[in-house]
């Protein structure tokens, strides 16, 4: 029901978790190292099933501003607004006093975005981006969290030592961006050959099969220093652009498990904060909210695309408000509380309340700015109204068309009607009953017909006239 209001459903989630927590109902959590553990699981099956979804074809054309953005882009904005964190600490009403190097670690952790919820909004409100924005902002959202992570986990290394070289940090980021990728890769690789020459009595274990080894992939590459986050992204990447055993039941259960670990963190992250310690930071918090969503994402995003001109300026204008906070900025923000930075406690509750101020804000908008800057379109229809899909082994196509009197009069049986070469009816529906065709079935206006058609013919039937 929250869509119906254009706010993302997750936000309730996470509204119940404080209403249940130590300043509501009383459920007392606090253990900060147990909420990143499950948000680190929760992170992982998220981006291999985001890496699922990530179609090489779509990206391919918006590749390199994608990356740009998902590295440069999460690097500028944490510089961005750590340094106006910095500007405003110790000014009188913002009660915050934080050293350079702990306002670029607030900034840090919650660099990164979360257009989960956007598309879900957009998606349910029957929208679609032009330009190739929605396969831009994907990307961008899988592929950034890495990038956040590692700025995150180098300033809390950075604060706990006596300092780090540039070499050092330099060194930092590129054996876990390259382990990443290159384990990511492997494995990938790995996992589709196990769930396709591997043969198991019982198909409902292939997606078990498939969990475990995002568990395996985000274990060996963090033991072998790269980032876990990148390799099980580029994993699922691999695993959703190549051909798979028991594809529908392998995406079904990722999607609803996706679901399952999203709502899990939200609730789990709700219950770990204190309301009441959020209001004592809310002057500077708004402060910051609205200089992130103002001024360090829009300026970070203009940097980034200024090499990229055919992107044009309505384009850059949507991306630079689709900079919202999720889940994924309060998992981070964990990371100093366990680790025991001075300040920490602090950082916790901003980060908290700027996500919401995020969600509430950019969330409930997305769908009107995209309509003011005319960059929304109908969604095209995908599958077919019968629900029946077909393996990936076979290269055929399913489509349905709805038999008009237009139709009807040119010819009113199936051996009459002028469909294309290498063009099946399967079944058809009518009103309630479904018929097992023949050629000398008479048709009746407002019959549906399911279609089966060689690859090469599908795009024939959709542009013949006679389809509704």
């Amino acid at each position: 029901t929250g869509y119906r209001f254009g706010v993302p459903t997750l936000l309730l989630f996470l509204v119940v978790g404080m209403i249940f927590g130590s300043d509501g109902l009383g459920l007392q959590f606090h253990n900060a190292k147990e909420a990143q553990f499950i948000g680190m699981v929760a992170l992982s099956i998220i981006l291999f099933s985001g890496g699922m979804d990530t179609k090489f074809k779509e990206i391919k054309p918006i590749l390199g501003p994608g990356i740009v953005l998902s590295t440069v882009g999460v690097l500028l904005t944490a510089l961005f607004t750590g340094l106006f964190i910095w500007g405003v600490s110790g000014m009188s009403g913002t009660n915050i006093y934080l050293p350079l190097t702990t306002s670029l670690l607030l900034a840090a952790t919650m660099s990164s975005t979360d257009s989960a919820s956007v598309f879900a909004i957009l998606r349910s409100q029957k929208m679609n981006l032009k330009h190739n924005l929605r396969p831009m902002l994907e990307l961008e959202s899988g592929s950034n969290d890495p990038m956040a992570y590692m700025l995150t986990i180098v300033l809390i290394q950075f604060i706990q030592s006596t300092g780090m070289g540039v070499g050092y940090i330099a060194a930092s980021f590129l054996i876990q961006f390259v382990v990443g990728a290159t384990a990511g890769y492997l494995l990938g690789k790995m996992a589709i050959r196990m769930l396709n020459r591997l043969n198991i009595d019982n198909q409902a274990l292939y997606p078990i099969l498939l969990l475990a080894f995002v568990f395996f992939t985000f274990s060996i590459t963090d033991l072998l220093k790269g980032n876990g986050y990148l390799a099980v992204y580029i994993a699922g990447m691999m695993v959703g652009n190549n051909k798979i055993m028991h594809r529908k039941e392998i995406y079904t259960f990722m999607d609803g498990l996706t679901w399952l670990f999203q709502i899990i963190m939200f609730l789990c992250l709700g219950l770990l904060v204190n309301p009441h310690e959020m209001l004592e930071v809310a002057a500077v918090v708004l402060l910051i909210g609205v200089f992130m969503i103002v001024v360090g994402r829009p300026l970070s995003v203009f940097l980034c695309l200024l090499p990229f001109r055919k992107i044009t300026m309505k384009s850059r204008f949507f991306i630079s408000w689709v900079g919202l906070r999720g889940a994924v900025p309060i998992i981070f923000a964990t990371y100093p509380v366990v680790a025991d930075v001075e300040g920490s406690n602090i950082i916790f509750n901003i980060v908290f309340f700027i996500t919401i101020v995020s969600l509430v804000v950019q969330g409930t908008t997305i769908s009107f700015v995209a309509r003011k800057l005319r960059l929304s379109e109908p969604l095209e229809k995908t599958g077919n109204d019968f629900g029946v899909e077909l393996p990936d082994e076979i290269d055929s196509d399913l489509s349905d068309m709805t038999v008009t009197r237009a139709m009807l009069e040119e010819a009113d049986t199936l051996k009459d009607m002028n469909l294309p070469k290498g063009t099946l009816v399967m079944i058809v529906k009518r009103g309630d009953k479904f018929l097992v065709p023949n050629g000398t079935l008479k048709l009746q206006e407002g019959d549906k017909l399911l279609l089966i058609s060689e690859k090469s013919k599908s795009e024939e039937i959709v542009q013949t006239p006679s389809v509704n």
